[in-house]
């Protein structure tokens, strides 16, 4: 789940855009990247090993308003899709609040779709995570092709539950923000409602009585999820860190998200 600064009051949410290989999952994330205000975004980082060196997880922390008091920051990742890299897929859906499955829409990966999403539910499992219970969001990518599948075929096959989706391009930008802003809305209320858990047992009831009395003496403000105005232009910088194991990589998303909730900027 996200991590949670009470100290600094900041809040790192973690989501996961995952799918099957060159579906389009970093290139949403580049668009962001490029089309965003630099002064609302981080570092594009990328993490790799000597054994996977073309393996790499975008990160993009996205500083997205206040909610109930915390400053909001969206970590955004992307899983590599080839199938040799399960166990790296597997890792990076530690501890997530929302996921964006990115499917490519051409008929000959039909297939790939449903194994990737197969795939999914799988690896959630063994975090014992039910992907019926989790923010999900799809986007159908590369719709400018030929040779479609069809949305209604999407949404039997892999979305009969009525999840939102998103037709997409995201190479050139169109249902990129819009998928972002889907998944936030889903993932967020989820968020707020471990915090009032948590402040619950830390702060008690009483002096959650004193809080709300105090709230209903001031103007109450509509929660707000809002991305910065885009530039456009910004050059595509990558970060590329190495490390000797996957659980090396772990260990440093982890970091990477405490870093940002400590941080009183």
């Amino acid at each position: 789940m996200a991590f949670v600064n009470y100290a600094t009051g900041n809040l790192a949410i973690k989501i996961v855009y995952y799918g099957p290989g060159l579906s389009g999952k970093t290139t949403n994330l580049r668009y962001m990247y490029t089309n965003m205000d630099a002064d609302f975004r981080g570092e594009l980082i990328c993490l790799e090993t000597d054994t996977e060196r073309t393996l790499f997880f975008d990160l993009l922390p996205i500083k997205a308003g206040i909610i109930n008091d915390f400053k909001i920051h969206l970590q955004l990742m992307t899983v590599p899709g080839q199938v040799f890299y399960a166990a790296s897929r597997k890792s990076v859906l530690k501890g997530v609040d929302g996921i964006v499955f990115v499917a490519d829409s051409q008929i000959p990966l039909l297939d790939a779709n449903l194994e990737s999403f197969d795939g999914l539910r799988r690896n959630l499992l063994e975090h014992s995570v039910d992907l019926n219970f989790i923010p999900l969001v799809f986007q159908y990518n590369k719709r400018d092709l030929d040779n479609l599948i069809p949305v209604e075929t999407f949404n039997n096959l892999l979305n009969p539950s009525g999840h939102p989706y998103v037709e997409s391009c995201a190479i050139k930008g169109r249902g990129v923000f819009e998928t972002l802003k889907e998944i936030t809305k889903l993932a967020i209320p989820l968020v707020k409602e471990k915090i009032k858990e948590d402040e619950r047992k830390i702060v008690g009831k009483e002096r959650l009585r004193k809080r709300k009395e105090e709230k209903k003496e001031t103007p109450v403000k509509k929660d707000e999820i809002k991305f910065v105005a885009r530039e456009k232009g910004i050059p595509l910088r990558v970060t590329k860190v190495k490390f000797k194991s996957q659980k090396d990589i772990e260990e440093e998303l982890e970091n990477l998200a405490k870093d940002f909730t400590e941080s009183k900027e």
